[in-house]
């Protein structure tokens, strides 16, 4: 496998192993496990897969459903999201003009680092990061950076077992998702999309692309030594029937779509923010 090339920890716990050597790591929105840093630093493996063979196309659901409306308790989706892309690996800052442990890197598994921006100060913007722990972020001289903007945003809600796609703060589709079981959750929080990685040959089901996130599956530390273990929206691994029309909690972690609703994320592109929501 090229060093580039995620492989998602959770996608291949029952595959066999001569598969899930030379596939893409995706654990669960798909996890992907890698071990580049999170599990792309050294070409991460998912734990998320299992054996079946893809459902044949009859049995395949439609996966877009009329937009529905946010639930009133969340706040309303905001119409973009300002984006940052390190020019080279930079230090890290705690706080403007406080140097912290550690440096922000330039590259996350081979890909570049488009990173939301979630604060700013004159002269400095704050960002979330892609590695471990969840929820880690830093503090960048404006000047080390190339600002641009993304109109879209993806919530997953756990509760309802829902992926829903934004555009311009306004609600897109919804389509029913396969989501982390109880002892291999989805963790919620704030994330983003990374990169796209294209699927592993021969492709068992995760449809025409995954996505890998900067979310990390907590129940899953270390999948087969990759080092890491991140979250990863794919295809469904032909079970379209257990994900039906309204989801299902069947995954260890990563996302699983219909192939026609991970197509609608085609668009999205890295940086693109993802609340995931219990």
């Amino acid at each position: 496998m090229s060093p580039g090339r995620i492989r998602t920890a959770l996608a291949y716990r029952d595959i066999p192993a001569s598969r899930a050597a030379s596939a893409v790591a995706m654990v669960g929105v798909a996890v992907l496990a890698t071990s580049i840093g999170l599990v792309l630093s050294s070409g991460g493996r998912t734990a998320e897969a299992k054996s079946q063979p893809p459902a044949p196309a009859p049995a395949r659901q439609a996966a877009r459903l009329r937009p529905a409306v946010p639930p009133a308790s969340r706040p309303a989706v905001p119409e973009s999201t300002e984006l940052a892309r390190l020019r080279e690996t930079a230090p890290r800052y705690a706080a403007p003009g406080r140097l912290g442990a550690g440096a922000v890197p330039a590259r996350w598994y081979e890909r570049p680092s488009v990173l939301p921006v979630i604060a700013a100060k004159p002269g400095w913007v704050e960002v979330r990061l892609a590695q471990r722990p969840d929820g880690s972020t830093a503090w960048l001289p404006a000047s080390d950076v190339t600002l641009s903007t993304t109109p879209y945003e993806i919530v997953v809600d756990l509760a309802t077992t829902k992926l829903s796609l934004y555009d311009d703060g306004r609600l897109v589709f919804s389509a029913p998702a396969g989501v982390g079981t109880t002892d291999d959750p989805t963790p919620t929080g704030h994330y983003f999309v990374a990169f796209d990685e294209p699927p592993p040959q021969p492709n068992p089901g995760y449809g025409p692309f995954i996505i890998v996130t900067s979310d990390h599956s907590r129940a899953i530390g270390d999948w087969e030594g990759s080092g890491d273990a991140v979250i990863g929206i794919h295809g469904p691994l032909g079970e379209d029937s257990e994900i039906g029309t309204s989801g299902a909690k069947i995954s260890h972690g990563c996302i699983r779509l219909h192939d026609q609703a991970l197509e609608e994320l085609t668009e999205v592109p890295p940086g693109t923010p993802i609340d995931v929501v219990g």
